[in-house]
């Protein structure tokens, strides 16, 4: 999990640990659980590293500290995540009240903080640099890179967001290829044979493609919760691959309006990437012949829930079933970031930040639970 610091990021990390120290034979008592709960989020994220890298300290381009201390808002909007605040003001209010925390955060005590809008200002560059997303990448592939994974649960969550819906575009709308009357063809008449699947279309594409053609946009989505009842909502949906260790291993943010099935392969070439799995675990949303096929001629095995669409239900085998019980790990991971880590309540807009703003959670929750592993 050790990565080669440069020098400039050497120094401040060797500032932060006597800050620390001293901070710690000050007033050990002082260290509320939270406290401490940030600490280890920083030590297992690293997030400096990411924001040196983007500025071009790590490979030595770059002169000085970076504007308003980059590394610092970034730690703050990580412990902002830790602490399940709401808001960047109630960051701030925190902030100026608890001097050991702004201390932790990397902020000088002798000058004041900084603006809510260079906050504001920081946190769309995090964003838009898909900052937060690479922490997570590097997080999963240095700790579990080298290990074997039981399975993976793929599992959404509805995220409800506070922006207006995406109008489509007309123009789009109006240039859609028409449907075919329904009925046999008249005589003479030559249809065009009917276009792949989204999901027979995917397994030709990169995954670069595959994200590209996933509608991002703000939309109306409608889901059956637990309990079997219909519920809707506005904004977005979290699709989640989660380790049987309760870790995230990647994510993928779309529109409320796409299926979980369209994110299926995507999520797996991602996981793939950073981690080896033998099962993958599903419910009835994913059960399609091209989700299975792809797992298997990945070397994984395939555990989706059937769904018999108005034909007979196809059972697992008894130990087959016994682990698909545990497939609720995916759902455990869904509750703890809207309960302890601020999905629950975003009040960002626009794709790029809602995204940052819902990994600052994964990437606490993968620290929060790293720690729990090493207990």
């Amino acid at each position: 999990m050790h990565t080669t610091l440069s020098p400039v990021t050497a120094q401040r990390f060797s500032a932060l640990q006597r800050d620390l120290i001293g901070l710690v034979e000050q007033d050990y008592t002082g260290l509320t659980p939270k406290l401490e709960q940030i600490i280890r989020a920083f030590e297992f994220t690293q997030i400096e590293l990411e924001v040196y890298r983007d500025r071009g300290y790590a490979q030595g381009r770059g002169v000085g500290q970076p504007e308003m201390d980059r590394c610092a808002l970034a730690c703050a909007f990580l412990a902002k995540a830790v602490l399940d605040l709401k808001t960047t003001r109630a960051l701030m209010d925190r902030l100026q009240a608890d001097s050991k925390l702004r201390r932790l955060c990397g902020f000088d005590l002798r000058f004041a903080l900084p603006s809510e809008s260079t906050f504001s200002r920081a946190f769309e560059e995090f964003a838009t640099s898909a900052l937060i997303e690479r922490v997570h990448a590097r997080m999963i592939t240095d700790t579990l890179g080298d290990q074997l994974i039981g399975h993976i649960s793929r599992d959404s969550t509805a995220i409800e967001a506070r922006e207006s819906i995406a109008k489509k575009d007309k123009v789009e709308a109006a240039q859609a290829k028409p449907k075919n009357k329904p009925g046999r063809p008249k005589k003479g008449e030559v249809r065009p044979s009917p276009e792949p699947s989204p999901l027979q279309r995917q397994r030709s594409q990169t995954l670069e493609q595959m994200l590209f053609e996933l509608d991002t946009a703000c939309a109306t989505g409608t889901k059956k919760n637990a309990q079997g009842y219909k519920i809707s909502w506005k904004g977005y949906k979290l699709h989640l691959d989660t380790a049987c260790c309760g870790v995230p291993i990647s994510a993928v943010l779309t529109g409320a309006n796409v299926h979980d099935s369209r994110v299926a392969l995507p999520l797996m070439r991602i996981s793939a990437q950073r981690v080896d799995a033998c099962y993958e675990l599903m419910d009835a949303a994913y059960c399609s012949t091209v989700i299975r096929e792809e797992i298997e001629a990945a070397g994984r095995v395939p555990l989706i829930d059937h769904n018999p669409r108005k034909g007979q239900k196809q059972e697992f085998a008894p130990h087959e079933a016994q682990r698909y019980k545990t497939r609720s790990g995916a759902e455990r991971c869904n509750a703890r970031l809207k309960d302890e880590f601020g999905a629950r309540h975003v009040q960002v807009r626009g794709h790029a930040k809602v995204m940052c703003h819902l990994m600052l959670g994964v990437v606490a929750l993968c620290a929060d639970q790293f720690t729990r592993l090493l207990v």
